[in-house]
């Protein structure tokens, strides 16, 4: 029996801020920025959530749509760089909210943007091999962003997760990553805010391992993209994704169901999850889905994915990412600071 998905699920906080609102505090053009970034809003966490209490939310939602009872999971990985704790794992305060414990394996990952499909394939692997029944891949995070710097824009608050076991409602044909050592952005033990290489960030960074990862799928498989249905990126935002199906040759309709960072943001560890759960809410049997992620530093992860009979009876039983989306209190830049610790002592 083939191994997949069983279920996903999203959760997206419900405060938002304009674009319009950062850039009128920093005196810059906003109609510039959104025409940049072709991003016109980003979710904003709430002061008492984190990245452990929106791993929860959205695993809930996972677990419905699988139906099965938590203590079969065996494994839980949190993708993030914002985990709450410098020494304690997230993983182990999700586990028992869920009431997941005490039988299953639990680690937290890092790799900026795409530690949470990294997830995935840790889920898969230990799945396939049937080492664990099911495993339960999250990615979370709410994304960090010094004031004034241009990501202020762009980092959000979101998260996503992954149930894999048998019998999926969209099976993995296949994967493959690409990595390399590329110092594009990091953030040092101690600081609250990342740095970034500018010039970094797009050719040698994004485009060359998001690509590098697609076209070593594609080879592998044997697929162009005609094959594919859906196209879903890493979405730093709403510019890159779309340069990078061009040039892998998808056409923009495949794209635009699973960019969701155009209302949400850069939601970072849950960005190429988040839209591939949009996309898994309007997927039908038989169609195909790409899903290329990227992690500064720097790497990407690429899977193809099968979607199978089973999701006409399972994306139902849990809220979509579109509702979370449409879900929203718009907020200024001073309410922003202060649910975003902006304003140090």
């Amino acid at each position: 029996m083939s191994v997949g998905i069983v279920g996903y699920g999203a959760y997206i906080p419900r405060f938002r801020i304009i674009v319009e609102e950062i850039a009128r505090i920093w005196g810059q053009d906003p109609e510039n920025i959104k025409k940049g970034l072709l991003v016109e809003e980003k979710s904003v966490a709430d002061l008492d959530e984190d990245t452990i209490t929106m791993s929860v939310e959205s695993a809930k939602n996972a677990l419905l749509r699988a139906g099965i009872d938590p203590k079969k999971i065996g494994a839980l990985f949190i993708g993030s760089e914002s985990h709450p704790y410098a020494v304690k794992p997230s993983g182990a305060v999700v586990a028992e909210a869920l009431d997941i414990t005490p039988n299953v394996l639990v680690a937290d990952l890092e790799f900026a943007c795409k530690a949470g499909t990294a997830g995935m394939q840790c889920c898969f692997g230990l799945v396939k091999s049937g080492e664990i029944e099911y495993g339960l891949a999250i990615g979370s995070d709410c994304a960090q962003s010094k004031p004034g710097d241009a990501l202020e824009y762009t980092a959000a608050s979101g998260s996503a997760s992954i149930i894999f076991g048998r019998d999926p409602i969209a099976k993995i044909e296949g994967m493959c990553s690409y990595t390399t050592d590329t110092p594009d952005f990091w953030r040092r033990e101690g600081q609250s805010y990342p740095s970034h290489g500018a010039r970094f960030t797009g050719e040698p960074a994004y485009f060359h391992h998001v690509l590098s990862a697609a076209k070593g799928l594609m080879k592998k498989l044997g697929l162009c993209a005609d094959a594919f249905d859906y196209a879903v990126f890493h979405m730093p935002n709403g510019k890159f994704p779309l340069s990078a199906a061009k040039q892998l040759g998808f056409d923009k309709s495949k794209v635009m169901p699973g960019l969701v960072v155009t209302k949400i943001g850069n939601t970072y560890s849950a960005s190429s999850m988040l839209g591939l759960c949009a996309v898994l809410d309007i997927a039908k049997p038989g169609q195909r889905i790409l899903l290329v992620s990227f992690g500064s530093g720097a790497g990407a992860d690429a899977f193809s994915l099968l979607v199978t009979e089973k999701i006409t009876e399972r994306r139902g039983l849990a809220k979509k990412t579109e509702d979370y989306i449409n879900d929203k209190e718009y907020i200024d830049y001073g309410t922003y600071a202060k649910l975003r610790g902006k304003l140090k002592m």
